[in-house]
């Protein structure tokens, strides 16, 4: 009697579980930064940020300029530092910084992000980090965006996963800001900011709802705006109520 094969189960996969999949097949390696140098660059500064999807905090950037040769920070496992543990980013940043002919970490905070949107208030943490470098450079390896800045530029999709000194500087930032969200979990306790570094998890998402949002919280982001009361209250009023009377546009 024939066997009856048994139905075939089809596993559905996430786009972000699809994504880390494909990152992880990129190899990380100085390839960029020795096409530039064949070109006659010599000062290449890779920059990357981190923060950018969270609903607490600064968003923050690094560039840093590292020597010509980086095989020890290949051999060390340097790549994305989303990729890494802890232990590894810290070790890593420690080896950046103390190889890095110049190093920036900027930060702008959430009232900014609020006030221009997070697209804008990225680019000007990358811009500042670049402007605050002791070495001027003389190309910039981005991952995924522009700045305005007269310098020569690469915009490289995914580059933190390929190229070892925006995978240096995406450490660096890294490392920084959940330094910083260790530090601001004891200032505004409760959130449980030092485990999920300010990311709309489960856990923070809960916490919102509890206690509202904190002053660093990022008020335009939808699920902090939801939990809102000041927010709530904005939403009810029409521009008519909020300035059809002189004394109210005043005091406004």
């Amino acid at each position: 009697m024939a066997s009856i094969p048994y139905p075939r189960v089809l596993r559905t996969v996430t786009k972000a579980t699809a994504k880390q999949r494909m990152l992880k097949q990129l190899i990380c390696s100085d390839a960029p930064e020795q096409a530039l140098r064949y070109y006659g660059f010599q000062k290449i500064a890779g920059v990357d940020e981190v923060g950018r999807g969270a609903l607490f905090g600064p968003v923050v950037a690094a560039a840093v300029i590292l020597p010509e040769c980086l095989d020890g920070l290949a051999k060390a496992g340097l790549k994305d530092s989303k990729q890494l543990t802890r232990e590894e980013r810290e070790t890593l940043d420690a080896l950046i910084r103390g190889m890095a002919l110049a190093l920036c970490v900027m930060e702008i905070d959430a009232e900014t992000i609020d006030r221009v949107n997070i697209y804008q208030a990225t680019r000007m943490a990358m811009l500042a980090a670049v402007q605050g470098l002791a070495l001027a450079p003389d190309h910039l390896l981005i991952d995924a965006m522009r700045l305005d800045h007269p310098c020569r530029q690469t915009k490289l999709i995914y580059g933190d996963a390929l190229s070892l000194s925006i995978a240096a500087a995406s450490v660096v930032a890294k490392v920084h800001r959940d330094a910083l969200m260790r530090e601001l979990d004891g200032l505004h306790p409760g959130y449980g900011l030092a485990s999920h570094k300010g990311y709309g998890t489960p856990e923070h998402r809960q916490a919102l709802a509890e206690l509202g949002p904190s002053t660093l919280h990022r008020r335009t982001f939808a699920p902090v705006r939801a939990v809102d009361k000041d927010a709530l209250v904005e939403d009810q009023l029409s521009p008519e109520l909020l300035f059809d009377d002189g004394e109210l546009e005043g005091d406004y």
